[in-house]
């Protein structure tokens, strides 16, 4: 049986990842900071178990590794989802507020990339590494959000060319609007309604259909496709650029 470690999994696109993966007859490290919340969802799920781990922070990721380990010897794919989201106008965003969203979705998406790689080495294995179309096309409020992400479609891109003589993959999914709990409590409306105008789709993507797209990159029937940044996104990428209602009022 193959195992798929998912951090940021206790809710939204991990946990329907996680789900997934299961339900494709994986063994799946449910990882989270959240450990309240992490505890309720993992044991619902068949083959799956709970690590709790900050992965911001590089001697908890080091226990976490060693405790996959442990529990299921083999590491045969690494989702690096967890990402914090902090929106606001540029000249508001200090410093404090800078790295708080570097730590976890760059630094983060690094430190359990590399304490991974030599278990990964050892059948090969997969990196999914999840971005965000804020990492490919620029927009307000999000100067510190869209450059991490670039930085994490970059850094997928640096794991590939490096791991690929390992049989490792690395690849890189770019989210569009997806209608989680994190994205209905921050976008008000006449968001809402001014993505589904820019989206091709006319409509916000779910966390399945996220799942989907993850599970295939870290599976065998992706085993040619590495080095990839695949906007999951209903086609908002194809499409202009900012929304109108994303604006700060100039007045």
């Amino acid at each position: 049986m193959k195992t798929a470690i998912v951090t940021g999994a206790a809710r939204g696109i991990g946990l329907a990842t996680a789900r997934l993966f299961a339900q494709q007859g994986w063994q799946v490290a449910m990882v989270d900071r959240d450990c309240a919340e992490l505890e309720k969802v993992a044991p619902g799920i068949d083959h799956a178990f709970a690590v709790c781990c900050d992965i911001s922070q590089a001697d908890q990721v080091e226990v976490m590794v060693r405790t996959v380990l442990e529990h299921c010897k083999t590491i045969d794919a690494v989702v690096n989802n967890a990402g914090v989201a902090d929106f606001g106008p540029i000249e508001q965003t200090d410093f404090d507020r800078w790295r708080t969203v570097m730590a976890t979705n760059l630094d983060g998406t690094f430190l359990v990339s590399q304490a991974c790689i030599p278990a990964l080495k050892h059948r090969g294995g997969a990196i999914v590494n999840i971005a965000s179309i804020s990492g490919l096309r620029a927009s307000t409020l999000r100067v510190a959000y869209g450059t991490s992400k670039a930085a994490v479609i970059h850094l997928t891109r640096q794991q590939a060319a490096e791991l690929g003589e390992y049989g490792i993959r690395a690849n890189c999914i770019a989210p569009g609007p997806v209608r989680t709990k994190l994205a209905m409590a921050v976008h008000s409306p006449q968001i809402i309604a001014a993505y589904h105008d820019a989206i091709p789709l006319n409509r916000y993507g779910t966390e399945q259909e996220l799942a989907e797209a993850i599970v295939f990159l870290a599976g065998d029937k992706a085993s040619y496709i590495t080095g990839q940044v695949l906007a999951v996104d209903g086609g908002f990428e194809s499409t202009g650029v900012g929304l109108p209602a994303l604006r700060a009022d100039p007045a």
